[in-house]
């Protein structure tokens, strides 16, 4: 069987396991800050956050950037449902702009024309997806949001290790901090950094950092300097009401690990989508994401084609399991309730309607990556 994508569990992730499981620490130990460490100098942001998933990470930046019943926050139609969720969980509004057909990504003019709709203030975030591992120009959606008094939450479930070049032609990671006022990293096996779940929080606003902290664990706090009152050693005090969102110290063990080996499977996930883009080039049955920037991460590799349920029911048959990613969120039926409906963003629609996203993980073989190419050429040529 070949799935689109696949853990990878070393002997060494096992033993970073097993040593957690048999210290003194389950959960709130040490491995979390560990991990919090090494993942903020993976991505160059001067602060991280360890979360329960990336659903609890996206909910958290909501709730630090104050969304409430009369937020309107902006993202895309092409994403995990969460990414819209989030501000619903706040009791805000979800407003939805088109993608652009070439990179799959929001795009600004889009969002810049629903923007230029309303008067200054009626918007008050921006959630750009790096989708696929195709990084955002965020140095672009910054001077937009700027423009328009909107923060920006970078939804990089999709890409740590991605990056875009900015117009000084330096590289800004994924996540970096420099442009959005948060950014999230999702952990599901499927990722690239595996903890069974998880997420992570990277920013580099330190009052925002400090509030994150507090609401993963209740709205606790047991900071002296932070307390009303001080009655003892045990003493705490719940300041706001926040949420058990806290990763373990096994799963940050495993992440620490598999954040080891992090550039390793980018750089593998790299040739085989070069592979696949040399394979496909001049097959007029298929069309490829374009507008790639030079860091893309690769959690996914995209096709899209006229016959992509057809061509996805005969992969199976021949024990390749592709998936579509995604269903767009407008026309999911809690969306279509609230009064979205099909038609409303043609280009995520048409998207929809023939996109396949192949195999791609550090593990596939060179043999098995032949195989799912020569079947889908001779599908599509038959």
């Amino acid at each position: 069987m070949i799935p689109y994508g696949k853990q990878n569990i070393t002997e060494d992730d096992v033993n970073a396991v097993i040593e957690a499981l048999t210290s003194d620490f389950l959960t709130q130990g040490p491995k979390i800050n560990e991990f919090e460490k090494a993942f903020a100098n993976y991505i160059g942001s001067k602060y991280a956050v360890a979360v329960s998933n990336g659903t609890a990470a996206l909910h958290l930046c909501t709730l630090v950037l104050d969304v409430n019943s009369s937020s309107r926050v902006i993202t895309s139609p092409i994403t995990f449902a969460a990414s819209a969720n989030c501000v619903k969980y706040c009791g805000g509004e979800v407003h939805f702009a088109d993608i652009d057909p070439k990179t799959y990504l929001l795009d600004i003019n889009s969002v810049r024309s629903l923007l230029k709709k309303h008067p200054k203030g009626y918007f008050q975030g921006i959630i750009p997806v790096d989708f696929a591992g195709n990084a955002t120009n965020l140095e672009e959606f910054r001077k937009l949001a700027n423009e328009f008094n909107c923060w920006i939450i970078e939804d990089a479930c999709h890409a740590p290790g991605g990056y875009f070049i900015d117009s000084k032609n330096k590289k800004q990671n994924c996540g970096n901090g420099n442009f959005a006022d948060l950014a999230i990293f999702s952990f599901h096996p499927v990722k690239h950094i595996a903890c069974g779940e998880g997420g992570m929080i990277t920013t580099n606003d330190e009052k925002l950092y400090h509030k994150l902290l507090k609401l993963r664990t209740h709205g606790i706090t047991k900071d002296p300097d932070l307390m009303q009152n001080n009655d003892g050693g045990w003493y705490y005090e719940m300041q706001e009401l926040g949420f058990n969102y806290r990763l373990t110290d096994f799963q940050a063990a495993l992440g620490t690990s598999q954040l080891a080996r992090a550039e390793e499977g980018l750089k593998r996930r790299r040739e085989i989508a070069e592979k696949y883009s040399l394979a496909f080039k001049n097959n007029k049955s298929i069309k490829r994401q374009s507008g790639v920037v030079e860091g893309h991460a690769y959690h996914l590799y995209i096709i899209e084609t006229e016959k992509r349920k057809e061509l996805y029911d005969f992969l199976k048959t021949k024990n390749i399991f592709c998936q579509v990613h995604y269903i767009p969120v407008h026309t999911l039926p809690y969306y279509q309730s609230l009064g979205w409906q099909k038609g409303d963003f043609k280009n995520a629609e048409n998207y929809y309607s023939k996109c396949l996203s192949l195999p791609m993980y550090p593990t596939l073989t060179d043999k098995e990556q032949t195989f799912v190419i020569e079947t889908i050429i001779g599908f599509l040529n038959d």
